[in-house]
């Protein structure tokens, strides 16, 4: 289903928009989330929701709590990047990713398919948003606004490791969590998220390409 979204909305909204100025498809994506959280308020309401799974308790390790949604939740994401570096850098359609990433242009010059590759980014995206939504519903219950402050976290994540840096980019989300629950030691946890928002200011006066980013694209 996250799939089928993901298609629909690359077809009736971002194709149109696809040689037009950057503001407007970034114009297009704010809307095109606001209709779709207030869809889903709509059909299922805006309570909150959980998994109807029995409670259970979490694990110590070193006298430290961390649930096994919360085990899953790292191991799942090791494996993705894992699959999505093994993807960019093994595979045909993967060098393809990361030509176009660098130079649409020059890749659509020769001759690689560029239906087929938007094809490809729109399923892994869909598919990599599904999984870390359900992961997430897992640990903690879902309502239409709970990929927000994700969504700003994920993107703190990615500047800390870099663009175009897989593995840069788990390094980031690693390095985030970390700050967020050690900063609640200090802080008062309704600051949790502020965190997020120090770290992009901070990265992007000191360091925008980010710790490991990669100069110039994905090489």
């Amino acid at each position: 289903m996250t799939v089928g979204i993901g298609l629909a909305q690359d077809w009736f909204v971002y194709r149109p928009l696809r040689q037009s100025n950057p503001i407007a498809i970034l114009i297009a994506s704010i809307g095109l989330s606001y209709l779709l959280r207030n869809a889903i308020r709509l059909f299922w309401g805006s309570d909150m929701q959980t998994y109807d799974l029995p409670l259970d308790r979490g694990l110590m390790f070193q006298g430290i709590y961390i649930t096994r949604p919360q085990i899953l939740m790292v191991l799942s994401a090791v494996c993705f990047l894992g699959a999505l570096y093994l993807i960019l850098t093994q595979t045909r359609m993967g060098k393809s990713l990361r030509a176009v990433s660098d130079n649409m242009e020059l890749a659509t010059i020769m001759g690689i398919n560029m239906a087929r590759v938007t094809l490809t980014v729109w399923i892994l995206a869909a598919v990599f948003a599904g999984c870390g939504g359900i992961l997430l519903a897992l640990d903690t219950s879902m309502d239409p606004m709970m990929g927000m402050a994700n969504l700003i976290k994920a993107f703190a994540a990615v500047l800390v490791g870099g663009a175009g840096n897989v593995w840069g980019a788990l390094a980031g989300g690693l390095f985030i969590g970390i700050a967020e629950n050690i900063g609640v030691a200090f802080i008062s946890p309704d600051y949790k998220d502020f965190i997020s928002f120090a770290v992009i200011f901070a990265m992007l006066l000191i360091k925008p390409t980010g710790i490991f980013g990669i100069k110039g694209g994905v090489r």
